[in-house]
C-alpha cells in the first residue's frame, strides 16, 4: 500500500491519506447514503429516508449536513411552497465511486451469494 512512508512516523491513523478516507466515508451511515445518492441523482429528504429505513431524522439531517460541510454532497433548495430540498453528489463525492464499485466487488467475490 501507499502508506509505506508513513510507516513508524504517525502518531495517530488520522494523520494518512487512508484515515482521511476513513472519516469521509467512515461511520455506520455515509456509506449508505452516498450509495442511495448513486442510485438517485437528486434525491429529496423524505424519500432518502424511506430508502434507508431504519435511520432517524434527526441522525439523517446530521449526517446531510456533516457530508455537505465535507464538500461530498450538494443541498439544492428550491424557492417554493412547500419547500422543496434536494440531495445531490459534488464532484468530491463522485470520486468516492471507485472505492464503492471495489466494495461491490469485494462483496460479488467473497460472499458466495450470485447477485
Amino acid at each position: 500500500m501507499s502508506m509505506e512512508k508513513f510507516e513508524k512516523r504517525i502518531e495517530s491513523l488520522t494523520d494518512t491519506p487512508f484515515g482521511y478516507t476513513l472519516s469521509m466515508i467512515g461511520g455506520k451511515w455515509r456509506l449508505v447514503i452516498l450509495y442511495w445518492l448513486v442510485e438517485y441523482e437528486a434525491i429529496r429528504f423524505n424519500e432518502l429516508q424511506r430508502k434507508i429505513g431504519t435511520i432517524t431524522f434527526k441522525t439523517l439531517s446530521t449526517e446531510l449536513k456533516a457530508m455537505e460541510a465535507d464538500g461530498l454532497i450538494i443541498r439544492k433548495e428550491y424557492p417554493q411552497i412547500p419547500p422543496k430540498v434536494e440531495y445531490s453528489l459534488s464532484n468530491k463525492g463522485r470520486s468516492l465511486l471507485p472505492i464503492m464499485e471495489s466494495m461491490c466487488q469485494w462483496g460479488t467475490e467473497n460472499s458466495g451469494k450470485l447477485f
